[in-house]
């Protein structure tokens, strides 16, 4: 499987993820919810995870999965003491921090990051998560894309 990732690049000095990911400042990404949510135990090591930034339509990068972390039922503290214990991979601002406060937590960490030259085209579909698995990128590429399938969104 393939993951597409899409990433916050709200215009607020620090929270540019992608910028992050390609200067090589963020090396791991997390998800998170109070229930388990995709990509949690969704995600493996050796898979490939592709890079978009939120509202535009160009899969920009690509990266390889190097470990995943997924934890249920975190206390407060837990929670505290994963994302500090990871910040100097994920890179995140005081508002990530608070939003990623979730009992459960997905930590992806990537590495071989490598810009798409030129960027993949997205086909957006409907009602699209930020975290899509995937058979393979050009399942949603434009000109060669197919209907979205949840199925794999499911647990």
């Amino acid at each position: 499987m393939v993951h597409l990732v899409y990433c916050d690049n709200a215009g607020k000095k620090g929270e540019k993820v992608l910028d992050k990911i390609l200067n090589g400042t963020k090396t791991m990404v997390v998800r998170g919810a109070a229930g388990r949510k995709i990509p949690h135990s969704r995600v493996f090591e050796g898979e490939t995870l592709y890079f978009m930034e939120k509202g535009t339509s160009q899969i920009s990068a690509l990266a390889l999965v190097k470990t995943v972390q997924n934890y249920v039922k975190l206390t407060e503290d837990e929670i505290e003491k994963i994302l500090g214990d990871n910040q100097d991979k994920l890179s995140l601002t005081d508002k990530q921090k608070e939003r990623w406060h979730k009992k459960c937590l997905c930590l992806v960490e990537f590495g071989d990051v490598k810009k798409i030259e030129p960027p993949l085209a997205f086909d957006h579909q409907g009602n699209m998560d930020d975290w899509l698995i995937i058979e393979k990128i050009e399942d949603v590429v434009v000109g060669t894309s197919i209907p979205y399938n949840y199925e794999r969104s499911r647990f």
